[in-house]
């Protein structure tokens, strides 16, 4: 078998372009270098050009990718070739990725700086605390990044860039599906991987095997006049289409998702439950499309909280354990089931998930007034501010406590609450670990109005003194007093006291949402990396075996390949295919061989 070499050039080539140039025998003529240099330059052009025609349809449509139009020295146009440039602009792969890439740096400013939508408390703090710089963000919609009008654009254009790329695509693609492998092209020597032999076989039997092979090798194939055309690969531009309609998905996704959600947090103690309405939030916030009925119906009990930690080593205190155990029940009148929230693991209920962010300890405490009358009694959750659990918080009597006067008055008690006391000589008042060993309540006592009344909202864990009066102790200073489990504080002038019960319980903070589009944004998310590996990995190729009878009776056979780009991987797999058909097409002698052996024996005789 004689194989030609994969870089596609022949001897007859070769000699042709070293007449052309001015060589025979592979040094250059007496010419000068300048001279030579404008001669290979004006070769390569003719060559280049001379390809493009020979190719013809063989070397076209290899990509669905559109064809990129400029004006920069051509001709004036009018209004629609603009639009129509401006489209094809549009449409292309290179403003898409920029556009992508601008929603990617449009997303920092969202993340970086408090959003009205998210936390109106922390924007209140910021424009407090940035009096200049506030108003400039205001005027950049920096607080409603995802909602403001730049980010709206970057993302409507991206999404009709998507899809003005898309839907030509397909229809091309579509109809390269439908239609056949293109024919040979004149000069397969011109192709990038190329190899000839001489066969016995016949034309029309060495092509029955082509077409043979190329089919159990999954290629597309028919045969085009002398020659056999395989087409191979079609899972790159599938892989590329869906890749685009992937992230067509996933923007769908995060605006369904952004403009129908729901997400809430919900403080609840031990003992207590949740009902999924509007007014048993402690915070909610929404997309703009939401709609309060569709709540999915639900409620649950906190039965439980369970939390353990490290008690040695160089993690002294880091949770081990964090687990909800709760009862709940879907629907009016459904079946009550018990189930374990855990970190990172949900209770989902008909598209709402339950998530369990934090937990925290509630003391319980008895109010009672001069006579002796229970006012208040409860469990008080109060907020963890360190890693082992010291927790300050309020304890507020609003209703039902009257003075030593019969007059209706109102209490206040400032709380920090430490889980283990470190005692008296620790020289602090915060918790050496975060589980109850040593709990320890610090109360100090305030009379007169809480502000609740005004109908202004205030945070039910802080302690507004503006219009209270602290109860003094024997030397004037404000009435506090740290307190063990079953200890009370008595308030002065027979004002009352408060207790700290033998009990504590543990509370555990609930975020419920209700984000619908999470699940295509999954399928969107896997479906983009599945068709980008395919557009990288998978090579669209085109392969033509020609064979034809030859003035001498022998048969030659021509294989070559054409991929979209360059790659070693086509050479290879032609060789292979060549190795294949070669079997079933041997090679003949080579005539100089026979031509040497008639001589010899001539010579003999």
């Amino acid at each position: 078998m004689s194989k030609a070499s994969m870089s596609g050039e022949t001897t007859a080539a070769e000699t042709t372009d070293g007449a052309r140039d001015g060589t025979t025998d592979g040094t250059p003529t007496e010419t000068s270098a300048g001279t030579a240099a404008e001669a290979a330059a004006a070769d390569r052009a003719a060559s280049e050009a001379r390809d493009a025609r020979e190719l013809g349809a063989a070397g076209s449509q290899l990509s669905t990718a559109p064809r990129e139009e400029t004006v920069i020295g051509g001709p004036t146009l009018g209004l629609v070739g603009w639009l129509r440039w401006f489209w094809r602009q549009l449409t292309s792969m290179r403003v898409a990725l920029i556009l992508l890439f601008l929603l990617s740096l449009g997303s920092i400013p969202g993340s970086l700086i408090p959003q009205a939508g998210v936390d109106e408390l922390k924007v209140q703090d910021f424009r407090d605390r940035h009096e200049t710089l506030a108003p400039v963000y205001d005027k950049l919609q920096l607080f409603h990044v995802y909602s403001s009008v730049w980010f709206s654009a970057i993302y409507i254009l991206l999404f009709i860039s998507l899809i003005g790329c898309i839907v030509p695509r397909t229809w091309q693609f579509v109809g390269q599906l439908r239609s056949r492998p293109p024919g040979a092209p004149k000069r397969l020597t011109r192709l990038p991987a190329y190899t000839t032999w001489r066969t016995t076989a016949s034309a029309e039997a060495t092509r029955e095997a082509a077409l043979a092979m190329l089919r159990k090798r999954r290629f597309r194939v028919h045969t085009a006049g002398d020659a056999v055309a395989a087409e191979k690969g079609f899972l790159r531009e599938t892989g590329n289409l869906i890749f685009h309609i992937a992230l067509i998905v996933l923007l769908v996704a995060f605006a369904t998702g952004q403009l129908f959600k729901s997400e809430g947090g919900k403080l609840i103690v031990e003992g207590d439950g949740f009902s999924n309405t509007l007014t048993q939030y402690d915070d909610f916030k929404s997309g703009s499309l939401f709609n309060t009925d569709e709540l999915v119906p639900f409620s649950f009990t906190l039965d439980k909280f369970t939390g353990t930690y490290e008690r040695s080593g160089p993690q002294l205190g880091t949770p081990r354990t964090y687990k909800a155990d709760v009862r709940y029940t879907t629907g009016a009148g459904g079946e009550e089931r018990k189930s374990v929230i855990e970190v990172n693991k949900p209770l989902e209920l008909d598209g709402s998930k339950v998530y369990l962010n934090a937990h925290g300890y509630a003391p319980v405490v008895t109010v009672r007034d001069g006579r002796g009358q229970v006012v208040f009694s409860g469990a008080v959750p109060l907020l963890p501010i360190d890693n082992n659990v010291s927790s300050t918080g309020a304890i507020k009597v609003m209703d039902g406590y009257r003075d030593k006067n019969g007059e209706k008055d109102q209490l206040g008690f400032a709380a920090f609450f430490v889980p283990t006391y470190g005692g008296k000589g620790s020289g602090q008042m915060f918790s050496r670990f975060p589980a109850l060993d040593f709990p320890v309540l610090n109360v100090g006592a305030y009379h007169g109005s809480l502000g609740v009344d005004a109908g202004l909202p205030q945070n039910v864990y802080q302690l507004d003194t503006r219009k209270l009066k602290a109860f003094k102790d024997a030397k004037g200073d404000l009435l506090k007093k740290t307190l063990l489990p079953g200890e009370k504080l008595t308030l002065p002038d027979g004002a009352g006291s408060i207790t700290f019960e033998k009990e504590v319980k543990e509370w555990a903070s609930f975020q419920i949402s209700q984000q619908p589009g999470t699940s295509w944004a999954l399928v969107g998310a896997v479906a983009a990396i599945a068709g980008l590996a395919s557009s990288l990995f998978i090579q669209r190729r085109r392969i033509w075996v020609r064979a034809v009878r030859g003035a001498d009776g022998v048969t030659v056979v021509e294989m070559a390949g054409l991929g979209r780009s360059e790659s070693a991987k086509l050479p290879e797999e032609l060789a292979d295919l060549a190795g294949t058909l070669h079997s079933e097409a041997p090679s003949a002698p080579d005539p100089a061989d026979d031509s040497a052996e008639q001589t010899v024996e001539g010579a003999e005789k």
